[in-house]
């Protein structure tokens, strides 16, 4: 139940409950010697209930108005009632569909920022790969720079180990028998050598004359072995080391014997080695140096070409080694560096998606708002209407109560006129006032039964059935009004007192006086349920829908 129906059916209780406590308390007996405060107007019995009829007639006519006004305002405030209960669900689906648009925005806002930012991890990750994949370009041709370089050196190495073997061969070659020659080629080669004082290389050394002059030098792959000849004193040696390396071979023949050393093809160039003894002698143990200059004029300085190729081989391999090891390290950057781009790639194509997903999302939302904005804006105006149509309504009823008022004074009015007719004429005019008065309540019923039926047509089914009762009780109070009008006629004794009676003429006026309330109750508590139907009716009829 709305607080409008609410209203409605306290409404018309008041109403009924007043009307009908009005037209009882108001209705009253007519005593003619009775005095009233109010002023009291004299006049015929006739007259007075012509006054009461026309005054009751108003009353009724007034009734029936307020009852269709009723009918109309609770259909109108019903009507009101369900127009604001569509404006609050129109304004609550209004607000949603806003905040999904907010949300829309925002979900289409982070989206496009996560887009922008994938995008440019893109753009850097691209740039990264661009740039490894160049490096790698670089160390790649490095190491083909550096392979070049090693074989140009390995080419230099090799040129120069032929030159020195050349060069030994064509000293070979050089001896008067041939064979001889070839003989000593694969024998080796002896040079001279000499042994001089460590700590002055231009003194010989006290060891030289236990050593031969001559030493053999005899190839062997990259490096030399160098045959040193002790002629005397081999009993006296503990040990013999060259440039601190031990021989790789030793024979001892007696007092006599051999000492075999590996030594490079530097060694050979430089011509000179630190020999260093450890001796036994009869005065004891000693240690003593000496160096041993090799004449290696033979090689025509052809080893220290040799060196020197060498050592340029070594630093091209070391430098193809350093090569590789960095194009490795740039593979491998750039193999990263094309996964990053690659996966930045899969990041910012999902970004995108989401993106269009979100833009999607958004026009939705939007469109879902606009339906929703459109559909308050429509319950709005349908409520403007409906409650403009409530004001017209509330104007009307409270016009209709202030007629009811209005008629109800004029007949409590009519009700206070003090009758004093001669009895004969009192019948005759009661009669006619009673006719007067039935025909002026048909015509008023039949305007409020014809007010009620244009209040219901225009509001609502409901309030149709309850001009259907308004009519009803127009019929009622038509009835009780012509009981009223009837009874309110006063049969006055004559003017002329017996002047035996002992009894007031006041008395015997109040007991010929017709109890005008009395009568009434009934017509009046009719009239005030056919009200209260009206107010109730309209409530059960919008409970039951």
């Amino acid at each position: 139940m709305t607080s409008h129906v609410k209203n409605t059916l306290v409404t018309t209780a008041a109403i009924a409950g007043a009307l009908a406590a009005t037209t009882l308390f108001n209705t009253t007996t007519v005593k003619a010697d009775t005095t009233s405060s109010a002023p009291v107007t004299t006049t015929t019995s006739a007259t007075k209930d012509t006054a009461i009829a026309s005054a009751q007639a108003k009353v009724n006519s007034a009734s029936a108005a307020v009852v269709s006004a009723q009918a109309a305002y609770g259909s109108a405030s019903t009507a009101a009632s369900d127009a604001a209960a569509k404006t609050a669900a129109a304004s609550a689906s209004a607000a949603a569909t806003s905040s999904a648009v907010a949300n829309a925005q925002a979900a289409a806002d982070a989206a496009a920022t996560a887009k922008s930012t994938a995008d440019a991890n893109l753009a850097k990750a691209q740039a990264t790969a661009a740039e490894t994949s160049r490096a790698q370009s670089v160390t790649s041709a490095a190491v083909v720079s550096a392979q070049s370089a090693v074989a140009s050196a390995s080419a230099k190495a090799s040129d120069a180990d032929s030159a020195v073997a050349s060069a030994v061969a064509s000293a070979f070659a050089k001896a008067s028998d041939a064979d001889s020659a070839v003989a000593s080629a694969e024998a080796c080669q002896t040079v001279t050598a000499n042994l001089m004082r460590s700590d002055d290389p231009t003194k010989q050394s006290a060891a030289a004359g236990f050593f031969a002059k001559q030493v053999t030098i005899k190839q062997d792959g990259s490096d030399y072995l160098i045959t040193l000849t002790l002629s005397s004193g081999n009993g006296f040696i503990k040990s013999m080391t060259l440039n601190g390396e031990q021989p790789t071979t030793t024979t001892a023949n007696g007092d006599t014997g051999t000492y075999t050393y590996k030594v490079s093809a530097a060694v050979l160039a430089k011509g000179s080695a630190t020999l260093a003894f450890a001796l036994q002698t009869p005065m004891g143990a000693m240690n003593q140096t000496a160096l041993l200059d090799i004449d290696t004029t033979i090689f025509n300085g052809l080893l220290a070409d040799k060196s020197d190729a060498d050592a340029a081989l070594t630093s091209a391999q070391a430098a193809l080694s350093t090569a590789k090891t960095n194009a490795a390290k740039a593979a491998q950057v750039a193999s990263s560096a094309a996964s990053a781009a690659t996966a930045a790639a899969t990041v910012a194509s999902d970004a995108a998606v989401v993106a269009t997903s979100a833009a999607t999302n958004l026009t939705s939302a939007q469109a879902a708002n606009s339906t929703a904005q459109a559909a308050l804006t429509s319950a709005q105006a349908a409520q403007s209407a409906v409650d403009a149509t409530l004001a017209t309504a509330k104007a009307n009823l409270d016009s209709a109560n202030a007629a009811l008022t209005s008629a109800q004074a004029e007949l409590k009015s009519a009700q206070n006129i003090v009758v004093v007719t001669p009895a004969s004429s009192a019948s005759s005019s009661a009669s006619s006032a009673a006719s007067s008065a039935s025909s002026t309540d048909s015509s008023a019923a039949s305007s409020a039964s014809s007010t009620a039926s244009s209040a219901g047509s225009a509001a609502s089914p409901a309030t149709n059935s309850a001009a259907s009762t308004a009519t009803a009780t127009s019929n009622v109070a038509s009835s009780a009004s012509t009981t009223t009008v009837t009874s309110a006629v006063v049969a006055t004794p004559a003017t002329t007192k017996k002047a035996t009676s002992s009894i007031p003429a006041s008395s015997t006026t109040a007991k010929t006086l017709p109890q005008t309330g009395n009568e009434n109750q009934s017509a009046l508590v009719a009239l005030g349920l056919a009200i209260l139907t009206l107010g109730i009716y309209p409530m059960m009829k919008r409970k039951h829908a």
